[in-house]
């Protein structure tokens, strides 16, 4: 029983990052069209932004977490809203050259990063009260994994708020449905949209935060591996829908980690693929529909 539980709440971390990173998928591709191949760039941007900052300031794990960490949201939101602005803005309705762009700046991005600071992984602040572990039904699990679960059920309620009840969140709904008509109303649409890919950056950067928590280090590689995850997520849950994202993370990060421990150790990521396939047999539009209808 320990052993079951100590998989459960391991894996809703792990489909807690899931969903950071898929969310500002979703969000981008949902309201704007956009299939950017760089957001695995913002997790390492974010991540490694985060990382230098500690380094150069003193205090405790703690203060070099929480400040680092805002530090590599706002770059990773800064370099995002660059990103749109440079590359993204001249390509709307063209979506072969956006692929073949953000594709292009991904591969930039990770040659950069190694070439400043190597392969090799670099170790992350945790505070110790992290480390540590918390009993539950028998089960010693470690304290990171309910801040992540938390932060992550936090963005989801956030975003639809923001979608929902906001002035920005309506005007960039109204903008996905009729750009025309809500330019002819005065209202910069394109303001709007790159408000929506500095926010998908700023939730990216968050899950490479995350991600150095969770697993105590960050490397070159960690953009890209979660971003194969967060593409299966969106697609299981389906383009565009927040809500459907944040349910086949769950089950995304579950069934990893149940195959890895039930069957054996690298069976995780074919039970994923398998589930992938068979969703897209099944239901090829995914679980939900976009968040913008």
């Amino acid at each position: 029983m320990s052993t079951f539980v100590l998989l459960t709440i391991t894996g809703l971390g792990l489909g807690a990052m899931y969903f950071l990173v898929a969310s500002g998928l979703s969000l981008i591709y949902g309201l704007m069209g956009v299939l950017n191949f760089a957001h695995g760039a913002f997790i390492t941007v974010g991540a490694y932004a985060a990382w230098w900052l500690a380094g150069q300031i003193g205090g405790g794990a703690g203060v070099q977490l929480v400040v680092g960490g805002a530090f590599g949201l706002a770059v990773g939101a800064i370099f995002a809203a660059l990103v749109e602005l440079v590359f993204i803005r001249p390509l709307y309705r063209r979506p072969v050259e956006q692929v073949l762009v953000t594709v292009g700046l991904a591969l930039a991005i990770g040659a950069l990063v190694q070439g400043i600071w190597g392969n090799d992984a670099r170790t992350f602040p945790v505070p110790s009260w992290m480390v540590e572990t918390t009993t539950i039904l028998g089960a010693s699990i470690p304290n990171d994994r309910f801040v992540e679960i938390g932060v992550a059920a936090l963005v989801l309620v956030g975003l639809t708020a923001f979608l929902r009840f906001t002035r920005f969140g309506l005007i960039i709904r109204a903008g996905v449905e009729n750009r025309g008509m809500v330019t002819a109303l005065g209202i910069d649409v394109r303001r709007a949209f790159t408000l929506v890919f500095a926010l998908g950056g700023s939730l990216a950067a968050l899950a490479g935060v995350l991600s150095g928590v969770y697993f105590g280090t960050i490397d070159p590689a960690r953009g890209t591996s979660l971003l194969i995850f967060a593409f299966i997520v969106v697609v299981i849950g389906g383009f565009g829908s927040i809500g459907g994202s944040a349910v086949a993370a769950v089950v995304v990060g579950l069934v990893q980690q149940y195959a890895n421990y039930y069957a054996s150790a690298g069976t995780g990521d074919l039970a994923v693929v398998l589930l992938l396939a068979a969703v897209l047999l099944a239901r090829p539009a995914g679980l939900a529909p976009k968040v913008a209808h």
